[in-house]
């Protein structure tokens, strides 16, 4: 079996208005599902994506405002990479300048990036991929020819290195197509979010919490392939979860050896299951699970404000 790629990234963060100034404000996505943590109904559940969210597009956050700061480390994505159209990183600069967002340029793999930090220390980058559509939204004064497609990809740091290499290329079908210094490069069929660079030297164990990734998950078409993958999963030594509902995608998941945990995601059903397109992100949406909890919620949650930011 062979994923296409990455489906999604979910992290924690801290003041949920935060997170959603840095990444609709100055990033240009778009806030394509406000919902909440399904095993945790008194927590947002916010979505980021394309116009559509698209799987490979879509960035998920728990914000967690009262908690501790978490440290990226080894179980972890230890960074998510963004791509941007070619031609694209000059206007990035320039808007991370204007908004007063510290970053530097790097090369790796042959590619230039431009690394920097979110509100509450996520590791993020941008690069250059002429792979993948344009996104279609506008925001902010972030067009499409600029704006970010979806995932570049995400650098994983392993406790075992060499174990969460062997789960990428034969349980999850990546293909290992480079080499240097201390990163090994996988690549999987997608045009988006389809590289994946494994850190080859452990580190320091990180801990949960602001600022981290929560787990990364890859993509499966369809119900039917998705059991497949769950059985794959198991046949293979490790252990997957039943399938869990999450109203737009299913999901199963499991920890693999070097502790990053590991979803699988079905592409649908998608994010217009309960809104319109022309209006993804602008109500809460709660499972029928937790309806019952509207009010309540509605008046517990903070209230929150896509806004275009000027500076």
């Amino acid at each position: 079996m062979r994923t296409a790629g990455i489906h999604h990234i979910s992290a924690i963060v801290g003041n949920p208005q935060e997170n959603v100034d840095f990444y609709a404000g100055i990033l240009g996505m778009r806030l394509v599902k406000k919902t909440i943590n399904f095993d945790d109904p008194g927590t947002y559940h916010l979505y980021f994506g394309d116009e559509a969210g698209t799987p490979g597009t879509i960035m998920t956050f728990f914000p967690w405002p009262t908690a501790f700061r978490g440290r990226i480390g080894d179980g972890q994505v230890g960074v998510t990479s963004y791509a941007v159209p070619d031609g694209a990183l000059p206007f990035w600069q320039e808007r991370l300048e204007r908004f007063g967002v510290p970053f530097l340029k790097v090369e790796r793999f042959g590619e230039l990036y431009i690394q920097l930090d979110d509100p509450h220390g996520l590791h993020i980058e941008l690069v250059e991929r002429a792979e993948g559509k344009q996104s279609e939204w506008t925001f902010g004064g972030v067009s499409p020819e600029v704006a970010i497609k979806g995932f570049a990809g995400a650098t994983l740091y392993s406790s075992s290195p060499q174990q969460t290499a062997d789960v990428l290329t034969q349980v999850m079908g990546l293909e290992l197509v480079s080499r240097e210094g201390d990163y090994i490069r996988f690549k999987s069929p997608a045009a988006i979010g389809n590289i994946i660079d494994l850190k080859t030297v452990p580190g320091r164990r990180g801990a949960t919490g602001p600022g981290t990734v929560h787990h990364i998950a890859w993509r499966a078409k369809d119900d039917s392939e998705h059991l497949q993958w769950q059985e794959h999963v198991i046949q293979h030594g490790l252990h997957a979860t039943e399938v869990k509902d999450r109203n737009y995608f299913n999901a199963i998941y499991f920890p693999e050896p070097g502790g990053i945990l590991f979803e699988i995601a079905t592409d649908p059903p998608g994010f217009t299951v309960d809104e319109n397109p022309e209006i993804l992100g602008e109500q809460l949406m709660l499972p029928p699970q937790y309806e019952y909890l509207r009010d309540e919620l509605e008046n517990k949650l903070p209230t929150l404000q896509v806004r275009p930011l000027e500076k």
